[in-house]
């Protein structure tokens, strides 16, 4: 009896161990279910570095390629402006050079043509003084004489007359643009084509009446502040003037142009403030 007691102790002892080796599994199979996860997790999250490690890499290449096209631009830009630039050094050189020898050349031009005017001068002093007789010699002054008259001439003819009132007279529009250079005085040119066809001109009315193109005469039709004045047979560039209420200078039609039914010219105003160059008259000359 006491060996089956004892049997019944030994076989009813070890219950709590299976319980212990069920949890021993469960704890171990849950370690290593965590430890499948943050595997897992380790390796999504290499991959995920990988990828954006790669883009990154991707991304600065291709920011390098681009630093790396725009510099050799930037070289070859640099190069082409630098090729220019000597170009055009060059080019500038040469015309500097060509100024420099076209102004030598001038200049020996000019003193070769000098210098041969100063040998005919002689030379033709001294054939004179040779050969011609008294006679000749009178001849050729009398020529000379008349050359320098008519040099003379041209060169009085070159500047523009005065007037009676001291003002200068212009014979066209070029001597027109000259006197509006001074700026004494301002001028309105106009042209009266057909007769008896009054036309408005600053201040005045101008009409035509006739012309003589043969003998650079007209005739013309004058209003002034209501009044009318007829002028007949006037010479070209011949001023007419008048005078308006309260002007202390007068003012000047001139026709320096006369055809067949057709004069031009210009009305000359004084501007105000502008002192008359010459003393003037107490009344208008020529109405």
């Amino acid at each position: 009896m006491s060996d089956d007691g004892i049997l019944e102790t030994r076989s009813g002892g070890p219950g709590w161990f299976l319980p212990v080796v069920v949890v021993l599994g469960l704890v171990a199979l849950a370690g290593l279910l965590v430890g499948w996860r943050a595997n897992a997790h380790l390796t999504d999250t290499e991959q995920a570095v990988t990828a954006q490690v790669t883009s990154m890499k991707q991304s600065v290449e291709q920011d390098v390629g681009t630093l790396k096209d725009r510099l050799a631009a930037a070289e070859k830009s640099n190069g082409d402006l630098q090729s220019d630039l000597g170009v055009v050094t060059k080019k500038l050189s040469i015309t500097q050079g060509q100024l420099r020898k076209a102004r030598e050349e001038a200049a020996q031009i000019k003193q070769d043509a000098a210098d041969k005017l100063t040998a005919l001068d002689t030379s033709v002093h001294t054939e004179l003084a040779a050969k011609a007789s008294s006679d000749e010699l009178k001849g050729v002054d009398t020529k000379v004489g008349v050359v320098r008259t008519d040099l003379d001439a041209t060169r009085e003819d070159l500047k523009m007359a005065r007037s009676e009132m001291g003002t200068l007279i212009a014979r066209n529009h070029e001597d027109i643009e000259t006197l509006r250079r001074l700026g004494e005085r301002d001028y309105i040119e106009f042209t009266l084509a057909g007769r008896n066809k009054a036309q408005k001109v600053g201040n005045v009315t101008v009409e035509l009446k006739g012309t003589n193109p043969k003998k650079a005469l007209y005739s013309v039709a004058l209003t002034i502040e209501d009044k009318r004045f007829d002028k007949k047979n006037r010479a070209a560039n011949e001023p007419i003037f008048f005078y308006t209420t309260g002007a202390h200078q007068p003012e000047e039609v001139v026709i320096n142009k006369v055809s067949k039914d057709q004069v031009s010219g210009y009305l000359s105003v004084p501007k105000a403030g502008v002192q008359p160059s010459s003393p003037s008259a107490n009344s208008a000359g020529g109405q």
